[in-house]
């Protein structure tokens, strides 16, 4: 009644295996399938279509396109949706849910008969819980994104999103658009399908997720409305085939050194700090024992090569059209190790071997000979503040404030924010350090609250960043001193739960260090007074997420989850 591979494997449990596969053709017989069909191995197609993603709005053509690509190669496409999480439209946020997503994803992996699988994302979590879930499977799996939007105009200056969004609600805080340019320019962010033109959190996954081998790599640029990303799909699908009728993984083993260029890599893209807590992340679900401060030497080592917004000044589409991943890994190559295994089958060394160095004719990807920056981009801290890690976007902050110090003004959490941020009473200056505690994943489910705004009256003055700390996260597109993802987190009696207004905090990214400048004696008497209750949800999600969550260093993933077992716990 068929054999174990294809859409006769893993019966369903009714005692009598016979019977299941005679139940299922049945079935599959209601949905025009035949026995020419059923005797091909299966490729799962996961689609993230929803009218709450706007950024997935043209994956029905890219399902299309992965389940011709699966046809050509002989086997036989089938699509299973899964959550999708649209960044803008989750409350709190999307980190919260990104570990069910990729749980959620890893279970309908298992138990429905697929023989490979494609994961369509895109959106800022779906990528790293796709990549997550795709690791922890076990069987042969491809990521295909979805891609940027493109650019757009507004009165003779181009913009896009999301880099554009802050920045022009900036100026909207400070007085320099009225109500009705802020409302026009709202029309002109985001103006196609795909996820934001900039080097933000979803466009710096596309292309980890390629260095890690978990997709082909010309696919991380291409843009969402375009023939290339159709084309990618379509690579995709065939590649995905190929691979359920071997039986054989792309990706086998995610390595120590895949993950170690995929930090070099994003530190030449200046990309975006959720990065390194998903780099983590998916790092551990291969049962690689590292923190965010394993990656630190990788990060300080490589300078800014790509000139994206928000470190730089141009967008997804331009560096696509300069050659995209592929050519910047060419750039790199003599920092990577190139014997690492990619999505088609070949090593890194093998894939590079017919890319061109970067053209001259074009100015988006440098070379390591002449960087933009110069290392750190992004930059790992430790300190009395922050004693497991905490993470910077030097590339995207205020060189005046790189070595800095500061009295300092707390606020208890996100809303505490909102209601007194542009209070003046608070006394607020440029030099001030603005503390932000409980946005931490135990407390808050790690929001992107942690790029606080500048008060309204030093904006209007013309103040354009502060030096900002949080245990929470910012938005890949964000830009400013931030310092983020502080660990251990308030919510667990980290030193950010003992910080007070007044006390002067020390920034140093020569040193890497965030200090609190007060007597570890004076410390110790405070943690002796805090109180250590706090509310768990009494049910659900929420309630197994506060157990079970692990700490941004270690990539807040569930300790469950993870293949790294031992340590510390949540």
């Amino acid at each position: 009644m068929g054999s174990s591979q294809g859409a006769m494997s893993g019966p369903t449990s009714y005692a009598d295996p016979g019977f299941s596969r005679f139940l299922r053709r049945a079935f599959l017989a209601a949905e025009g399938f035949d026995d020419v069909d059923l005797d091909r191995p299966v490729v799962g197609i996961a689609t993230t279509v929803s009218d709450f993603n706007p950024c997935h709005r043209d994956v029905p053509a890219v399902v299309e396109a992965v389940k011709r690509g699966v046809l050509q190669a002989g086997a036989l496409p089938m699509v299973f949706p899964t959550m999708s999480l649209g960044e803008t439209f989750i409350n709190p946020t999307s980190m919260f849910l990104r570990n069910l997503m990729a749980m959620e994803t890893e279970e309908l992996i298992r138990c429905q008969p697929m023989d490979a699988v494609v994961l369509i994302g895109g959106c800022d979590k779906t990528v790293p819980a796709q990549a997550m879930a795709a690791i922890s499977a076990g069987i042969p799996a491809l990521l295909e994104v979805v891609g940027p939007m493109l650019t757009n105009s507004w009165r003779g200056e181009r913009v896009g999103a999301c880099t554009d969004c802050r920045r022009m609600w900036g100026r909207f805080r400070a007085g320099e658009l009225d109500q009705r340019e802020i409302t026009e320019v709202q029309g002109s962010l985001a103006t196609t399908s795909g996820t934001c033109m900039v080097m933000g959190t979803a466009s710096t996954m596309a292309c980890l997720v390629a260095v890690l081998g978990l997709m082909e790599l010309s696919g991380a640029t291409a843009p969402s409305p375009s023939g290339d990303r159709l084309r990618h799909a379509l690579t995709t699908g065939r590649l995905a085939g190929e691979y359920a009728r071997a039986s054989t993984s792309p990706t086998p083993t995610l390595t120590a050194a895949s993950v170690q260029n995929a930090a070099k890599v994003l530190a030449a893209l200046g990309g975006s700090t959720n990065a390194v807590v998903h780099l983590v992340a998916i790092a551990r679900r291969a049962g690689l024992d590292l923190t965010v401060r394993d990656l630190d030497d990788a990060l300080s080592s490589i300078p800014l090569l790509v000139d994206l917004k928000p470190s730089g000044t141009r967008y997804m589409e331009d560096f696509h059209q300069a050659g995209g991943l592929p050519v910047l890994l060419k750039a790199l190559e003599s920092e990577l190790d190139t014997s690492v295994m990619m999505a088609d089958g070949r090593t890194l060394k093998e894939s590079l071997k017919d890319v061109s160095a970067p053209a001259a004719w074009q100015t988006v990807i440098h070379t390591l000979d002449d960087p933009i920056l110069p290392a750190p981009t992004l930059a790992v801290l430790t300190g009395t503040l922050a004693p497991d890690g905490a993470v910077l976007k030097v590339s995207s902050a205020s060189p005046a404030l790189l070595e800095h110090s500061g009295h300092v003004v707390v606020f208890d959490s996100p809303e505490d924010a909102e209601v007194r941020l542009d209070d003046p009473q608070l006394g607020i200056t440029p030099d001030t350090v603005m503390i932000l505690r409980n946005a931490g994943p135990i407390a808050a489910g790690m929001p992107e609250a942690g790029s606080l705004p500048i008060p309204r009256r030093l904006a209007e003055d013309g103040v354009r960043d502060m030096v900002r700390v949080s245990d929470g996260r910012m938005s890949g597109t964000s830009y400013g001193t931030v310092i983020l993802h502080c660990a251990p987190e308030s919510a667990v009696g980290g030193p950010l739960a003992h910080v007070r207004d007044g006390d002067v905090v020390s920034l140093s990214v020569s040193r890497r260090r965030i200090d609190l400048l007060v007597d570890e004696s004076e410390m110790e008497r405070r943690a002796a007074t805090w109180d250590a209750t706090r509310d768990v949800p009494e049910r659900g999600w929420g309630r197994l997420f506060a157990e079970h969550v692990q700490q941004s260093d270690k990539g807040a993933d569930m300790d469950f989850l993870s293949a790294v077992q031992g340590g510390d716990g949540p």
